[in-house]
């Protein structure tokens, strides 16, 4: 039976909250111009914004103008870009005097994405994008989606998509543009509600065709399917595709302290209580950027995970050596001071995996319902006892079923199983850690 009371201790007798409208910290930068596609659940054209941004205006057309002017591929770096669309706005009539050319297209796009993902249907955008091939990866997905969330009892009530230009190569005739979607899904359960959100990229190609411009193809950045470490199976993010999302300079990294590792500590009390409330708090707070205070890693869900778990007094096991232990101690003149554990997926599934006495432990559990708060879930897309991705537990729906906050693919109260994603196949397999309460 699934568990819905208290999830553990620190909880104090309620669950964290799932419903916060609380706005990330990236969110509430004042450079960062993010526009909202919106869909109610039952949308309708007549309840569509009429008026488009103030950020979308005249400078980004005469960006394009200047581009289209010169005739060879421009590459506007993610600072210089103030392009940014927004679905809910979309009206063609209104649209038409507003944005000219490939922008208006992929206006479009984003429009008919959103309602997409509201409808769970995919055929109002496979009439539109005739990428056949993505028409059926998308129509594969939302059929999952829709079959999963109909044998859970939840019911999406409304859908909000905002995008945002990363990066746009364009000529006369030909344009590729790289954009970051935002999705949050609003979810009706048994009469309560919950907020699931995440971030995806994707790759758009348009071509013009006499008077018109449209979408040739659409590849999305799968980047929690790609393994850190060992082969190139499966290698769906390029170091391309990583400088084009996350820049070229990494964050500066702070070591934090290890208590371990100081005297006086040497001998500190066991039993130190997991705070899975602390863990659920850092997660929501660090879910769509990466706390400065550490590397941020080119798949980086791992490494978020264990903050999460540290921020909840997990101590960590420093051995000094990388394939040993759980621990992290930043750079050292360009070195990386952090053990595989700490940053891979398939390291820290064998090392919770492994038997200790004292420090982080876990035990496998065999169903999703037996999660806690602060809890991990760690993820095999092929079957293959390859683990690629890693969360963290911060909710859960109204079954008791847990949601879960992970990094990369920037995702917060998603359901766990993943299902959604374009990286879950019919071989993937789970692995179910419960931290214990006394480190």
């Amino acid at each position: 039976m699934p568990r819905t009371g208290n999830r553990g201790p620190g909880t104090q007798g309620q669950k964290h909250n799932q419903t916060s409208s609380k706005p990330s910290a990236s969110q509430r930068k004042s450079q960062q111009k993010v526009v909202t596609h919106a869909i109610q659940k039952q949308p309708s054209p007549s309840g569509l914004q009429a008026e488009r941004n103030a950020e979308i205006g005249d400078q980004p057309l005469q960006n394009q103008k200047r581009a289209n002017q010169e005739e060879k591929p421009v590459k506007q770096q993610t600072s210089k870009l103030n392009s940014l669309l927004r679905s809910s706005d979309y009206d063609p009539h209104v649209q038409q005097g507003k944005l000219q050319g490939w922008k208006a297209a992929v206006h479009r796009y984003i429009s008919l994405y959103n309602q997409a993902e509201a409808n769970q249907h995919a055929a109002v955008l496979t009439d539109y994008v005739t990428d056949r091939d993505h028409c059926d990866r998308l129509r594969f997905r939302l059929e999952r989606l829709r079959e999963r969330d109909l044998l859970r009892g939840a019911l999406p009530a409304g859908s909000e998509t905002k995008a945002e230009l990363i990066r746009v190569n364009e000529s006369s005739s030909e344009v590729s543009v790289l954009i970051r979607l935002h999705i949050k899904r609003r979810m009706e359960q048994s009469g309560r509600f919950y907020m699931e959100e995440r971030s995806e990229f994707e790759r758009l190609w348009l071509g013009l065709a006499g008077h018109s411009w449209n979408v040739l193809r659409v590849e999305p950045i799968i980047s929690e399917r790609r393994p850190r470490y060992g082969t190139a199976v499966d290698n769906w993010m390029t170091v391309d595709d990583y400088s084009e999302l996350f820049g070229e300079q990494s964050s500066p990294s702070t070591p934090y302290l290890n208590y371990d590792l100081l005297q006086q500590f040497k001998h500190r009390p066991s039993g130190i209580r997991y705070r899975r409330d602390l863990v659920a708090a850092y997660a929501d707070r660090w879910w769509n950027e990466g706390n400065p205070a550490y590397e941020l890693f080119e798949v980086n869900c791992t490494n978020y995970v264990s903050q999460c778990i540290f921020a909840g007094n997990a101590p960590m096991n420093y051995t000094g050596k990388r394939e040993t232990g759980w621990w992290y101690k930043g750079r050292n003149k360009g070195s990386e001071w952090w053990s595989y554990s700490w940053a891979v997926s398939n390291a820290i599934t064998n090392y919770l995996t492994g038997s200790k006495t004292s420090g982080l432990r876990a035990e496998v559990v065999q169903s999703a319902d037996e999660l806690q708060l602060g809890d991990v879930i760690t993820y095999d897309w092929n079957g293959d006892h390859r683990f690629q991705h890693s969360t963290i537990v911060t909710a859960f729906d109204s079954f008791g079923m847990p949601l879960v906050n992970a990094n990369t693919v920037s995702s917060r109260h998603r359901y766990w199983d993943y299902r959604d994603s374009y990286a879950w196949t019919e071989q993937t397999k789970y692995r179910f850690f419960h931290i214990a309460d006394l480190l």
